[in-house]
């Protein structure tokens, strides 16, 4: 008994911690904050999405998850919703910024709306600033936290989404490293995790997949789909003590696909 005691405390990776998810009521947010949760953190989801949010909360473990409604484009519930997870839980050791949007599928840049820009960059961008800024503002005092932003395979690559899409995630990568170098002198750790395509259906909408078309899309490594919660295993790992000399990276969960070029490959592909 004692040493199967001993094996499930050290398989709960992020006992004692406290976490906070923007965009943590569907998708890769969700399937974090469960992850997070079973690994023994207390949760503290933001969301727009109030219901959902709530839903989660409640399916968890209501007593060590908690919901708060968050824009991330408005500083004052961002700020309100890192000072609802150090009120309610002491501390905040792990921000993940989550929250994002697709946008509208204009390929034509003669099409693209300004507001739409600025909404998708706002959002994507914009709330991963403040997401860090209040983030940091609590860890700095306790001179150690984690930082992690989700950014996408459109920080590395061009033509895989809008022009704001790919313009926000180059830049939450950007921002990553030179936060990740301020933020160093306090012990603070700031990453971002670039998925590639999940399939969400926001996303198949975007891309106009059907179930069938998912499968066309995931080249070079065969016989993996990316799941939402595969994505959230790497948030765990750049969220845990197992990755405490890691910052400033760029942690690409992509299957290969940013360092291949079909046009140009000496190796066959099927």
């Amino acid at each position: 008994m004692g040493s199967f005691s001993l094996l499930s405390a050290a398989a709960r990776r992020l006992e004692g911690k406290v976490a906070l998810i923007t965009g943590g009521a569907s998708g890769i947010g969700e399937s974090t904050a469960r992850l997070f949760s079973k690994h023994g953190a207390k949760v503290v989801i933001a969301d727009v999405q109030d219901d959902l949010g709530q839903s989660v909360c409640k399916n968890l473990n209501p007593s060590s998850t908690t919901f708060v409604h968050c824009n991330v484009t408005n500083e004052k519930e961002v700020e309100n919703a890192v000072n609802t997870a150090t009120a309610k839980y002491g501390k905040l050791d792990i921000m993940v910024n989550n929250a994002g949007i697709i946008g509208v599928p204009k390929p034509n840049i003669l099409d693209n709306d300004k507001a739409e820009f600025e909404q998708v960059v706002g959002v994507n961008l914009v709330g991963v600033f403040l997401g860090i800024k209040h983030a940091a503002r609590v860890m700095m005092g306790a001179r150690k936290g984690t930082i992690i932003n989700t950014a996408s395979v459109c920080s590395r690559i061009g033509g895989g989404a809008s022009h704001a899409y790919t313009s926000a995630k180059h830049g939450v990568e950007g921002l990553t490293k030179n936060t990740a170098v301020e933020l160093a002198q306090y012990g603070i750790r700031v990453n971002c995790v670039s998925p590639y395509f999940v399939a969400t259906p926001l996303a198949m909408d975007f891309y106009k997949l059907d179930d069938e078309g998912v499968g066309s899309v995931y080249s070079p490594l065969k016989g993996a789909v990316l799941k939402p919660e595969d994505v959230a295993e790497a948030v765990l790992y750049l969220g845990s003590d197992e990755s405490k000399y890691v910052s400033g990276h760029n942690l690409l969960v992509d299957g290969g696909f940013t360092i291949f070029n079909r046009g140009f490959s000496i190796f066959e592909q099927s």
